[in-house]
């Protein structure tokens, strides 16, 4: 595996690799790197004749400073992650590499961009489809690998790769969970051994809701989910929204889609962490 922290020394080297036929594939990161990150750079190894992964703190997407200063930085262990996985190049630029001069480009993609995380953290999405279009830029992937955890990223970025006709492909993969069903994320670290045995209670009280869903409407469920899981001390929802899986608008009924996620978004702590989960109801 190769480290590298210039463009021109990564673009050179995948210049050779296309000659050689090989497909491209890439694993964008910002780092404090999980198993979760690991599934995708394994499914990116299986479907790939190399694999790319990003490992970048990206500035632009951060809308509160102190969650910047925060995010975990673990270069030394993510390679080695990396490399026991098969990742074949790593890109590890500086925050001057990246952004040369600021990067002033504006994304909106509604309402995919703006409803629950970009009505909530305002440009985050826009500093999203920056970095993101960089990377596809620099690196010029064949197929792009997303963890389903943050479920609207996702969606943001099909909506951009179509707007700027990029021609990658878009894999999102399933979220990967701890044996007690939380969801694997970098932020984890940042809990408490108090934090971390009440932050399980998020997934538990979202798939109990599958069956409460089944007989009680949109509106029930959604307020039982919120009320049961800040009912545990130390756990507060910011938003729990049930929408179409595809356009991310509210439903109102289990009838007015045939995709039907519940999105959520909960503080954790006195710190407080901020962690993100979704559930599927109907698709």
């Amino acid at each position: 595996m190769k480290v590298y922290n210039k463009i021109v020394d990564l673009q050179n080297e995948l210049f050779k690799v296309r000659k050689e036929g090989k497909s491209v594939g890439l694993v964008p990161t910002m780092g404090a790197l999980h198993e979760g990150h690991a599934s995708l750079v394994r499914r990116s190894v299986e479907e790939n004749g190399v694999t790319v992964v990003s490992v970048f703190l990206n500035p632009t997407q951060f809308n509160d400073k102190d969650d910047l200063e925060r995010y975990p930085r673990t270069l030394e262990a993510d390679c080695k992650l990396l490399d026991g996985v098969g990742a074949d190049y790593v890109f590890a630029p500086s925050v001057e590499e990246m952004y040369p001069q600021p990067d002033n480009r504006k994304f909106d993609y509604p309402p995919v961009s703006t409803v629950m995380e970009g009505a909530r953290r305002p440009g985050h999405f826009n500093g999203v489809c920056q970095v993101v279009s960089r990377l596809f830029y620099i690196v010029r992937p064949d197929k792009a690998y997303f963890g389903e955890k943050d479920w609207q990223q996702i969606a943001v970025v099909k909506a951009m790769v179509n707007s700027l006709r990029l021609g990658v492909e878009i894999v999102s993969c399933d979220i990967v969970r701890e044996s007690d069903g939380l969801a694997m994320s970098s932020r984890n670290t940042l809990l408490t051994s108090q934090e971390r045995s009440i932050a399980p209670a998020i997934y538990k009280v979202l798939k109990d809701s599958i069956t409460f869903s089944k007989s009680h409407t949109v509106a029930e469920t959604h307020n039982k989910v919120v009320e049961d899981i800040n009912a545990v001390e130390g756990l507060e929802v910011e938003y729990f929204e049930i929408v179409d899986g595809n356009t991310l608008l509210p439903v109102y009924g289990w009838d007015d889609s045939d995709y039907i996620v519940g999105c959520i978004t909960v503080y954790c702590g006195h710190t407080p962490i901020r962690l993100i989960d979704h559930i599927k109801y109907i698709g």
